[in-house]
């Protein structure tokens, strides 16, 4: 039996069995691609773009109705703070998401200058706007919740300042790509901001145990018991959920938009270039 009789290492039906030859030929199945390389295709990607934006926005609309209320009307004010720490709802989601987009464009880079991958490009494009309004809203929502324990509206606290630092990272991957007339070099430059501003991140997370700041120590740790109510801590992380899927929904309706738009500029320049080549004739 010669190798084509084979398809995944099975006979073909209609061939006779390998046992009725000496030596029979084996082709190796072909190994499935793995989890970075098979949504390279963009055609996949969108595929599982479709399978998962309705669950990602029905999950996301769930747990923000959910958390919202519940953090808004039923859980308890704090005994301090009184009815302002209810910013905690938006503000901490906002603070994890800011960071969480900003690794994703490291994450974005790497592909791009190391494997090549085609999307990651497009899919950095599509965070870092995204990263740069959680960055804000962090920002914004730290500032009314800082003016009443405070007393100004802002400060140049450790964690604010690099919190402002790590915005203005966002602003600055956004202007890079479209810095240059060749769009590849942008996009490499902005990808090496993004591994750049990498080390901004443990500032952040480690600002309040490094140096002595206003702003308040972690209330969640991984190795202590949360140093809030439970009946504060549950609508927190409902709303921290729910604002990730929403992000998540946000950046694959994007990414899956900037394909189309891809593949529509594509066509535009393909269906110029034969009516130029058929005028040409």
């Amino acid at each position: 039996m010669i190798a084509s009789d084979y398809f995944n290492g099975e006979p073909v039906a209609g061939n006779p069995s390998p046992r009725c030859h000496s030596a029979e030929v084996r082709v190796p199945v072909r190994p499935t691609p793995n989890l970075l390389h098979r949504y390279a295709n963009p055609g996949q990607f969108l595929r599982l773009a479709r399978t998962l934006l309705p669950w990602l926005t029905a999950g996301a609309i769930v747990f923000l109705v959910v958390g919202v209320i519940w953090g808004l009307f039923i859980a308890p004010a704090d005994w301090q703070q009184g009815d302002t720490v209810r910013i905690m709802y938006v503000h901490v989601p906002m603070a994890w998401l800011a960071s969480s987009c900003y690794l994703g464009l490291a994450a974005c880079g790497v592909l791009s200058l190391v494997w090549r991958h085609p999307l990651a490009d497009l899919a950095a494009i599509e965070i870092g706007p995204v990263g740069a309004c959680a960055a804000a809203l962090c920002l914004i929502t730290g500032s009314l919740w800082g003016e009443p324990m405070w007393g100004t509206w802002w400060v140049w606290d450790a964690r604010l300042t690099s919190m402002l630092v790590l915005f203005f990272l966002y602003l600055g991957h956004i202007a890079l790509i479209r810095a240059f007339d060749e769009p590849a070099r942008g996009q490499r430059a902005a990808a090496i901001l993004a591994l750049a501003g990498v080390i901004d991140l443990p500032i952040i997370k480690f600002s309040v145990q490094w140096w002595n700041t206003l702003h308040q120590p972690d209330s969640i740790t991984l190795t202590g018991a949360p140093t809030m109510s439970m009946m504060m801590l549950w609508p927190l992380l409902i709303c921290t959920i729910g604002f990730t899927l929403g992000v998540a929904a946000v950046i694959f309706t994007r990414l899956s938009a900037a394909i189309h738009e891809s593949r529509a500029r594509q066509m535009m320049a393909r269906s110029r270039l034969d009516r130029r080549d058929s005028q040409a004739a």
